[in-house]
């Protein structure tokens, strides 16, 4: 399944969303008031274009997720690397290092990452 792509505000709403599923839609109206200063119009606005590209579903007022938190990242991180480096995650890797110091944690981490792959 593709994930459909979601945009910046989207995925703020999305975020609120994973935290609180399953919500009604009244207490997403609420929350989206509060922390991203929206009208209820826009709350509602989002969920029938997020509903309608098949992220979420809105039944009987309650809205939940149809795509996770981790597809949505891995699609988009997935996306940078063909867009920008052609495909190549080591070009990707290379380019996000190179001016970022890694912590040995993060080194073992992404040792841990690759040896799990090569399993």
């Amino acid at each position: 399944m593709e994930i459909p792509k979601i945009f910046e505000s989207e995925y703020r709403f999305c975020e609120i969303l994973w935290e609180n599923e399953p919500v009604s839609s009244s207490e997403l109206v609420r929350l989206c008031s509060e922390l991203l200063e929206w009208k209820k119009s826009t709350t509602y606005t989002v969920i029938r274009r997020l509903s309608q590209r098949g992220v979420l579903k809105s039944e009987n007022a309650v809205v939940t997720s149809l795509v996770s938190k981790e597809e949505v990242l891995t699609a988009e991180s997935t996306q940078v690397v063909e867009k920008t480096f052609s495909g190549s995650l080591p070009g990707f890797i290379a380019a996000f290092t190179r001016n970022k110091q890694l912590t040995p944690k993060e080194i073992e981490e992404i040792h841990q990452i690759i040896d799990a792959y090569k399993e």
